[in-house]
């Protein structure tokens, strides 16, 4: 007789193996139904169309029952709702609507999968397979990649006194899930970094930066390689570094920008001085104008006061000759 157990196929897991065990134990100790769903979780990317795995065992018609989908962290949890013989599309959340739906000729199967097209990021999470009047129900988990990751970019950060190397900054953005960032040499060994900066967006997607201190042993092509093992997707970008480089290191040192601070401490400090006595100058020089355009007042009034004495002397003389 031919087994129908997945125990009989040497490629199941042992822990769907123990799974199968326990429901088929389920099954003849209490003869109750059960769904099975997906232990593994559904991986798609977006705008892809997949199905979430739920049939029931022993299989009987279910057409006539009420069947739901649901995701428990929405405020409206139907994603769809089967109800007297006819969907429900009211019910369901409004993100949903026009891309889920069931095989409706395998209902009576008790195949409830749901087809779910369209896949957007907003879609990852747990979904339940519920069939109410008996109790019955399953969990599947949908992760949702993006394939939006931008191309990477490699530039130099800079130079490591410490090691006499030279650091490298690799930048990428649009990744979902967060992938894992990569340095190797020019044999492909992979070089030690130091940990990977993660910024998740407003759009739930991410953008990862990572540097590496690098020196001649390393050789002079590096490359830099971001990927997502969930969904197998990877970008890599190289760079060359001239062997001049390495050899004008020096101009980096901390000496040289020690003293490249004090001669610009230095020249920021005559500046000011010399902004200061000019200052000091222009404001000493406003005050002798003042003082000059005083003195030419009253040389004005000195010489306006003259005048008049010497008008009243005349007139005295005049007076005098007259007697």
């Amino acid at each position: 007789m031919q087994q129908n157990s997945c125990l009989s196929f040497p490629p199941c897991s042992l822990r769907l193996q123990r799974v199968l065990v326990f429901c088929l134990l389920l099954r003849s100790c209490s003869g109750q139904h059960i769904i099975i769903g997906s232990l593994q979780p559904i991986v798609a990317r977006v705008g892809d169309d997949i199905m979430l795995p739920c049939h029931l065992e022993p299989a009987i018609d279910v057409a006539a029952r009420t069947l739901e989908w649901t995701r428990p962290d929405l405020n409206n949890i139907f994603v769809y709702v089967w109800r007297s013989d006819q969907e429900l599309v009211k019910a369901k959340h409004p993100s949903y609507t026009g891309r889920t739906s069931l095989f409706t000729d395998e209902l009576k199967h008790g195949n409830m999968s749901l087809k779910l097209s369209g896949v957007k990021l907003s879609d990852k999470g747990t979904y339940k397979c519920f069939i109410p009047d008996l109790s019955a129900q399953s969990i599947v988990e949908v992760v949702v990649a993006s394939d939006a990751a931008a191309p990477i970019v490699i530039s130099l950060s800079g130079v490591d006194e410490s090691s006499s190397g030279v650091v490298l900054q690799c930048e990428s953005e649009g990744w979902y899930p967060e992938p894992e960032v990569l340095w190797m040499d020019s044999e492909g060994n992979v070089l030690s970094a130091g940990p990977t900066e993660t910024v998740r967006g407003p759009d739930d997607l991410y953008t990862v930066s990572s540097r590496v201190t690098v020196d001649k042993r390393h050789g002079n092509r590096f490359t830099c390689r971001v990927q997502q093992n969930i969904i197998n997707q990877t970008r890599e970008t190289h760079i060359h570094v001239p062997d001049e480089f390495f050899n004008v290191q020096f101009w980096f040192s901390p000496l040289t920008v020690g003293l490249a601070v004090s001669l610009g401490v230095c020249i920021l400090s005559i500046l000011l001085f010399a902004l200061i006595l000019c200052q000091r100058k222009n404001k000493r020089l406003d005050q002798l104008l003042a003082e000059n355009k005083k003195l030419t007042e009253e040389k004005q009034r000195c010489e306006t006061e003259r005048q008049q004495l010497q008008k009243e002397l005349e007139k005295g003389n005049k007076r005098f000759f007259f007697f």
